[in-house]
């Protein structure tokens, strides 16, 4: 795994600005700050690791190339996390669907064939109401005290062990646990209207 290298919030806004205008440095700087986290990420959904590289290369592509469209109220790394998770999840729906051949058809008892595709079809009130909750919730997250909403992103988001998160924090993974609580509770009473 790669180590975090520490930027902090302001920094990074910087480099994002200076990433819109093409400064290449940028582009690189904010690669390199997060790359660890976003192989972590996939490779957590994707389960294994060739595929994962390949797939963060793609993340940073997709990301780089949609740039404008990231709005600074959210944490770019937050932006990041749904572009990976968004990708590894589409890697592996190809993947599924690839396992589906219409070369071997299924036959039943009585020798019909048979086959059944997934509906992916939209359904706009659940994505409305799934994309609101979403929202609500990362909200939620963001309004956390600096040390509750690190340790909450880092077990829920990026997938990390009490012992990673203790680690890179440098604190005890005791304190992380209690922290994760704290954090879950907090965001228990912001999030209880929310069904």
């Amino acid at each position: 795994m790669y180590a975090r290298p520490a930027v902090s919030r302001e920094d990074e806004r910087k480099l994002i600005a200076a990433a819109l205008v093409g400064d290449q440095r940028a582009y690189r700087a904010l690669f390199d700050v997060h790359r660890g986290s976003i192989l972590h990420i996939i490779s957590k959904i994707i389960r294994n690791t060739d595929e994962a590289h390949d797939l963060v290369q793609e993340t940073f592509i997709k990301a780089f190339g949609s740039l404008a469209s990231y709005r600074s109220e959210y944490r770019f790394s937050t932006w990041l996390y749904k572009i990976a998770a968004n990708n590894a999840i589409d890697y592996l729906r190809k993947k599924k669907m690839e396992l589906l051949s219409l070369d071997k058809p299924i036959e039943t008892k009585n020798g019909q064939v048979t086959i059944e595709i997934p509906d992916y079809s939209q359904n706009p009130e659940r994505d409305y109401s799934s994309k609101t909750k979403r929202n609500a919730i990362q909200e939620a997250i963001e309004s956390l005290p600096r040390k509750y909403r690190e340790v909450i992103v880092m077990r829920h988001q990026e997938d990390y062990t009490y012992e990673e998160i203790a680690s890179q924090l440098r604190i005890p993974v005791g304190t992380v646990k209690a922290r994760i609580f704290r954090a879950r509770e907090l965001l228990k009473k912001r999030l209880k209207d929310l069904r």
